[in-house]
């Protein structure tokens, strides 16, 4: 556990305040032009600020012994970690040519935008559709929300297994709460995961697929403008 506190303090403490447009713009004006790259620091930043505040959360609720709520909380963060992952994913493919880049900037769109409420003018993808695409990097993953799902939702495991016994000589259901004694021992393992497979996807592979991002746009712009102006999809 001090491993863990240990890099969520340092997480907390290297948590990026702002991401000002005007730097980027310095930084390659003809790449930053284009509204997608920027929506790619955007949805990394928030990413990183949105898994330091729940994986904290959940390690505090483990501690106080609230198991239900610190797997919750850690469900939330391979979601988070989904994302991240996904546009990653995403910009490997323009790179390699697989999609095309105006596609790829409307996918920034919804990324950043999408919403479940109609509080905005996009739809949210299905994390489940996501994790489709994330498990083929990382295998098993998918696996691992779907269980961490079961105790989220009220179903088989969230009420019976989570709450209760049968007691099958006495012919007795029995109720006291579970989760700790489930899957409390388990718990830190889950998080140090989702932190090591983060940190790898943030502080190792995005960098490297940024620069090249940039350079490939850089060295496509005229063809950029010439698609986006005659509305064909390049």
């Amino acid at each position: 556990m001090d491993s863990i506190e240990k890099n969520l303090a340092n997480w907390q403490a290297s948590l990026v305040e702002n991401v000002p447009l005007g730097g980027l713009f310095a930084r390659n004006p003809t790449v930053y032009k284009w509204k997608a790259p920027f929506r790619c620091w955007l949805l990394r930043e928030g990413s990183f600020w949105r898994t330091t505040d729940l994986l904290t959360q959940s390690l505090w609720l483990h501690q106080q012994g609230h198991a239900l709520g610190a797997r919750i909380l850690l469900r939330s963060c391979f979601e988070t970690l989904a994302m991240l992952i996904y546009v990653n994913l995403l910009i490997r493919k323009v790179i390699s040519g697989e999609i095309e880049f105006h596609s790829f900037s409307e996918k920034t769109s919804i990324l950043l935008l999408g919403s479940r409420d109609d509080s905005t003018g996009h739809q949210a993808l299905n994390i489940v559709s996501i994790l489709d695409k994330c498990d083929k990097r990382y295998p098993g993953i998918k696996r691992l929300y779907a269980e961490l799902s079961e105790s989220a939702h009220p179903n088989y495991e969230g009420i019976v297994t989570g709450y209760s016994r049968v007691d099958h000589d006495e012919y007795d259901t029995r109720f006291w709460n579970r989760w700790g004694e489930i899957y409390g021992s388990a718990h830190l393992g889950k998080m140090e995961l989702c932190m090591t497979t983060f940190h790898l996807e943030y502080d190792e592979v995005w960098p490297g697929l940024m620069d090249k991002l940039e350079s490939w746009i850089a060295e496509n712009d005229e063809m950029l403008e010439t698609s986006a102006n005659s509305g064909l999809r390049i």
